[in-house]
């Protein structure tokens, strides 16, 4: 085989194993994508009262309001989901004029697993952060 066939192949190799790996992510992001839905769905049903949500600066350096309701899913409050299903991750680099002025944040596809890649002990699945926000929302067929 000579070096470029071999390169074409490995390329083609490379360019297939990014379009399957961009699926899985895709996928994952429509499940929690749903799951959101209808936790927004349960909260309302249930009453559970949102609160307004802020952003952290990092490495906690101050907050600053957003325009958001909806809920923490961390903790720590680094991630949150608005009362329209949004999510959002709620650190951001925030100056003086942020702090006085607010921000808005983007929202982003949601993960299945929060703060993947971090420290030991610092992940949590969306569901069992959702549970612990409202604790037998899910009907045990929907599990």
């Amino acid at each position: 085989m000579r070096d470029d066939e071999w390169s074409q192949q490995r390329a083609e190799a490379v360019r297939l194993q990014a379009e399957r790996l961009q699926a899985r992510q895709d996928a994952e992001h429509t499940r929690a994508e749903a799951l959101l839905r209808e936790f927004v769905a349960a909260a309302r049903d249930a009453g559970l009262p949102a609160e307004d949500l802020q952003v952290q600066g990092y490495g906690g350096r101050g907050t600053a309001r957003t325009p958001l309701q909806g809920w923490y899913l961390r903790v720590d409050r680094t991630s949150g989901i608005s009362t329209d299903g949004d999510f959002y991750v709620l650190t951001a680099p925030i100056g003086l004029l942020d702090r006085v002025r607010g921000v808005r944040p983007e929202p982003r596809r949601p993960p299945l697993l929060l703060g993947a890649g971090g420290k030991d002990g610092d992940s949590i699945s969306l569901a069992d952060a959702l549970e612990r926000l409202l604790p037998g929302w899910r009907a045990p067929s929907a599990g």
